[in-house]
Parts: C-alpha cells; structure tokens; sequence
C-alpha cells in the first residue's frame, strides 16, 4: 500500500486529486441514490436491487482500473473511465432528486394522526358581549372542536356566561343571528360551513371572532379510517373537497364538506365506479348520535365523522380517504396546460350573463373579478375549471348539477395527469398535487400503486383508455324539513331507497364483493336507442325519509291512518271557540290543527296532537250539563286502535 502511493505521487497532481474527488463524489451519490431506491418499497424490487449490485460493482471497478491506468500513465483511458463516471455521479444525483421530490411529496399528503383542532366564540359584529349574554354550544360531548375545546376556552377565559345546548350548528348559528343567543362556540371550518346559511350575506360579514382556543391531538377517534390494504387488492376512496383561498390545505381537523365524492378501483380491471354525493343529502351524522343532518355538516366534526357517515350511507367500508384544497385546482389545471371540457349552458337564469356560466374567481371576488364562460366544449384555464366546478346557482338542478360538473373536471383531470412532457412540467404537477392534497393513505401503500400506473401509462402511450370511470348517480328529491330549533325550514335532499341499493349492489360488484347477475334476455329495437345502465339512476321508489303533512281540515281518519302506518300515538282534543289551536276555519269535527309542525320529519316523532274545533252552538248548550274540562278533551288513544266490533255496535240498536 505504501509502495502504490509512493508511486502516486509521481502521478499527474491534475489527474491524481480528480481521482480521488470523483472516488468520494461518486460514493456519496450511490448512497443517496442507493437510499432513494430502498424507500420506493415494492416499485421494480429486483431492478432495484440489481442496480445497487451493479454500481457498487462498477465503484470497486473504478476504484481499481482508475488506480491501474494512473499508475501506468494511461491517462486516455484514465479520463474515459472518468468521464462514464461523472455520467454516473449525473444519473445518481437526478434519480435522487426525483425520488427524493416524489417520496418527500407523497410523505408530505399523509396525515399523520395528529390535527390542529380549533375552537371559536363568535358574536355578531353590532352586539356587544358580556357575562349577562347566553353561548350557543354543540352538545355533543365527542365534538372536540364543538365541545371539549369549548371547556378549555372557558376555563381559560374564566367565562361566567349562560351556556345553551344545540344538537345541531345550524340551529345554533341561525339562533345567533336572530338574537337568541348572545355568542357561539364554532369550529375551525366556520366560515366554509355556515357561509350559505344566509344568501345576503356571508357569516365572515356577520360575525366576529371574541376567543379562540387551540391544540393539536390526537383524533380521538384512533384513525380508524386507515386501511391496511394496498393497490393489489380493490379500494374504496372518498374524496373531500375543501373550499379555501389558501394555496394549501391548512392542518385542521375540520373542513367544508361541499364535495364528497365516493370511488370504488379495482385494479386488476382499471375500472372505477364514482358517486358524487349531494352536500344537501339528508342522512343520520354517526358522530352526532345518528341525529338527522345535511351530510356535509358531518364535516364540522372532522374527517372521520365524514368518512363514517358515508360509509354508514352506502353499507361500505372506506379504505382511504383524500382531502382536496379547490384553490390547488387552478394550480393544477393550469400545470397541465389546462383540461378540455363540454361545459354545460345555464338552465336557470340564462339571460343572466348573456348565456355565459360566471362565478366568483378563487378569492371569492365579484365584480370585475368574476370568471365567465362560454357553453360548449372548450380547453378551460385553472380559474374557469374551479368556476364552473363551483357553480350551481345557474343550473336548475342547483347541487345535483354541480356535482355532474365536479365529475367532469375530475375526470377531464385524470385522462391528462399522465401526458407531461417536460421535467418542468412534472414538477408544476407534483407541486400543485402535494400542496394541496391530504390523505389517510401511508406512502408505502401509496408506492403500491406503481404497477397500477404502469399499466395505465402503457395503455395511455399506445392511445388506449387507460382507466374505465362509470358514475352512479343517487337520485333524490326535495326535502323540506321543519327545524323547531329555528322555527324555519332547510332546504334539504332525501335519497330513493331502491336507487342506493343499487348502488350499494354495484359498489360490491366492483370490489369483488358480489357476481353480477348473467342477464339471460335480450330484447332489441331499431326505434329504442341503447342505453348503457348507471347505477342507481332513474330508480325513483321508496323515498328514504317522509315529513308532516298538514292533516288541518281532514277527517280525524285521516290522522288515524297515518298515525297508524307510522306507528305514532294519537291524540285528541276538543277545543272551543276562543281557546287555543280553535280554527274558525274548520268545520266542527275535523281537524282543526295539530302540534307538529309541516315539514318535522316524521322519523323524529313519537306522537300527534290533533285538535278538533267544537261548534259554538255545542260549546253554549253543552256548558249548562258539562264542565268545560268535560268538554274539552277526549282520552288520550293510540293510533293503532281496534275500531269497535260489530257485535258492541249492533248491541246500540
């Protein structure tokens, strides 16, 4: 060893210290490369492996043939062996960076199972606030932001005030603008979730923070929505929308839940089933104690309320959950050099915009801000994309038509996500993809998704469809449900029961779960055009949920048959003239009113009241003989009485 230095040092000084820079240069690359390629667990394993073996092979090589050629005074072949070398160096500290990018960046979109939980004291901006004025809280103890941050705020802030319980954040927050309640207790999302509550004017304009409390935990839900399956196997997604003006998804626990979109893959077929499900959908919150809500509002608790709930909807369990920021749509959209669509004209409002869709841009701005498109089938920018993806107020079907919208975005996104060109391009797409993106989905399952995309790539480059996507579409129907809270109505959805279990039926049929059935007959017209099955479209049977009628002005039958299908006890009572729930309106006998209101859903009743004017005649003769509390009221009788047998009413001639 000592004889092979000595003779170094009569080497070239030029070619002896290259030597030794492009011997350490080239052992730190191999290892970051070498590091690089042991996290891509289950991409390409024997590849990977053999080119480990053979750089390692070609360093020992290096080290040996370079050593040889300088001791010789090859110095031609010295600077060739040299040069395949720093071609190497090259190749290690691109791939590493690449890796490095892609790794850190799908690292980056999993949510570990810690979350910023936030809670807020709203008031009115007029109002002023003190110890005499109620709060409005949730009352549902598991709510962290609703309810166990609400403690710590109040300890903290040694408030002394009135606390007024609500099952619902709704009820609460339009109690808060009547004046019922001098402030709110409200979570991190409130500005997304109550931002529709009144048309005129946004909650942002309304409301000012007084407190704010917050800390970052442990979902105390344990992260159950995590999944140990990869893409070897079927996998169910649901993906999130979250509506912000930031350019990134901000790590609190709670968000807006304007879209939810479901997805069934199976990736040994390439075929996806996806279920937009309408924000107004009228379903029990299974976090909230299974009390009927709007299913976006389940996003008030969370994400694994939301994921729970709708896994509750469609008897399925969710592998994976993604949350998607739609100010990060523009910038994807646009990474892509933008996305063709046949965007849909207005159906309400037409003459509007002359015939153009226009929506606020990505900041919520109006005015000369507002984004405008033309119908018809066209190459949108990032802004027009998230435009017509937000847009309902111009299309009859209002949030049914949006969520179609939704769908042809995501799908328009898909079909070009894989035709970059550029590494500049790559990177814009990776960005944009990481920055506002979060999943449940650990990076090593997602990793096993490389054959899948393989796949779909070999297809896409020889002009195949390189993914089937087929929509099921859950039909419903308006639904507007009483809230006794706020003496008002909301405008929610109820869902047909046949067309969900078809649904249902075809999500099972995607995972694997379920044959489809062999269809034995075929029947064919030239007349009729073919129409290919959606699932659950057109399925209009058996509505998931029934309101009140209003009985007022029928025959007591009536209420008797009704309560009788529900299974509801009935009540009677006799009112006279001048006493309360007496219509002068009714002719005596009937139905004169009835204490629930028009609209209460009917699952949330136990009973009716129904009150039955006398006549004023009756009342004045009748005073004479009977007390008026003799008069008055009828004993109490359940619905699904027997009506008398005949023998007891022949026995009354």
């Amino acid at each position: 060893m000592k004889r092979i230095m000595r003779r170094l040092k009569h080497v070239n000084g030029i070619a002896r210290y290259s030597y030794y820079f492009f011997l350490v240069v080239y052992l730190i690359s191999f290892l970051l490369f070498t590091i690089n390629l042991i996290n891509l667990s289950g991409i390409e394993t024997v590849l990977r492996i053999i080119l480990i073996v053979t750089f390692f092979f070609y360093f020992l090589f290096y080290i040996l043939y370079g050593l040889l050629n300088l001791l010789t005074r090859k110095y031609k072949k010295y600077i060739l062996i040299s040069l395949v070398t720093l071609i190497f160096i090259s190749i290690f500290n691109v791939s590493s960076y690449f890796i490095g990018t892609i790794y850190g960046g799908l690292s980056n979109i999993f949510e570990q199972d810690k979350e910023l939980y936030t809670t807020y004291l709203i008031k009115l901006k007029d109002t002023k606030f003190n110890s005499e004025g109620q709060i409005g809280r949730i009352d549902n103890q598991d709510d962290t932001e609703g309810y166990v941050l609400t403690e710590k705020l109040i300890k903290k802030y040694k408030l002394k005030n009135e606390i007024v319980d609500y099952s619902d954040y709704d009820d609460m927050i339009l109690n808060l603008y009547a004046g019922k309640i001098a402030a709110a207790f409200v979570p991190s999302n409130y500005l997304a979730l109550f931002t529709e509550l009144d048309e005129n004017e946004s909650i942002a304009d309304k409301t000012t923070v007084i407190y704010k409390y917050q800390e970052k935990k442990k979902d105390s839900t344990g992260n159950k929505a995590i999944s140990n399956k990869d893409f070897n196997d079927p996998l169910t997604f649901l993906i999130m929308g979250v509506d912000s003006t930031k350019n990134n998804l901000d790590p609190n626990a709670g968000f807006n839940g304007d879209t939810l979109m479901f997805i069934a893959f199976n990736p040994k077929t390439l075929d996806s089933l996806v279920l937009s499900i309408p924000r107004d959908t009228y379903v029990p919150i299974t976090c909230n104690q299974n009390r009927y809500a709007k299913i976006n509002s389940s996003a008030a608790f969370g994400s694994e309320c939301v994921v729970n709930t709708v896994s509750s909807l469609l008897t399925t369990d969710i592998d994976y959950y993604v949350k998607v920021n739609f100010k990060g749509v523009v910038n994807l959209v646009d990474a892509l050099d933008g996305i063709e669509v046949d965007v849909e004209a207005p159906t309400y409002g037409a003459d509007q915009y002359n015939g153009q869709v226009c929506e606020q841009n990505s900041d919520r701005e109006f005015g000369n801000k507002l984004v405008c498109i033309k119908p018809g089938h066209q190459t949108l920018n990032g802004e027009q994309a998230l435009a017509y993806a937000r847009n309902r107020h111009l299309y009859i079907g209002s949030d049914l038509d949006r969520v179609r919208h939704q769908q042809q975005i995501v799908e328009a996104v898909a079909r070009k996500l894989l035709n970059f060109a550029t590494v500049t391009d790559f990177k814009k797409i990776f960005n944009a993809i990481s920055n506002n993106i979060a999943t449940n989905m650990a990076t090593d399952k997602i990793l096993s998704g490389y054959e899948v995309v393989k796949d779909m790539t070999l297809k896409a480059l020889n002009g195949q469809d390189f993914i089937n996507i087929n929509k099921a579409t859950l039909e419903t129907y308006s639904l507007p449900v009483y809230r006794p809270a706020t003496g008002g109505y909301t405008s929610a959805q109820g869902y047909y029961q046949d067309s969900l279990t078809d649904i249902q039926n075809t999500i099972k049929i995607y995972l694997g779960l379920q044959d489809q059935e062999t269809i034995k007959t075929f029947s064919f017209s030239v007349n009729e055009p073919f129409v290919e099955h959606t699932a659950g479209k057109g399925l209009k049977q058996n509505p998931s949920l029934e309101l009140m009628p209003n009985l007022i002005g029928s025959d007591i039958s009536k209420a008797e048959e009704f309560c009788q299908k529900h299974n509801l006890t009935l009540n009677k009572e006799y009112v006279n003239p001048g006493e309360a729930h007496y219509n002068a309106d009714v002719a005596p006998g009937l139905i004169g009113d009835q204490d629930a209101r028009i609209g209460t859903l009917i699952k949330e009743l136990t009973s009716l009241t129904i009150y039955i004017p006398n006549s004023g005649e009756s009342n004045k003769n009748s005073s004479n003989n009977t007390s008026k509390e003799e008069n008055k009221t009828e004993t109490e009788e359940d619905c699904d009485e027997k009506n008398p047998d005949l023998g007891d009413v022949l026995n009354l001639f």
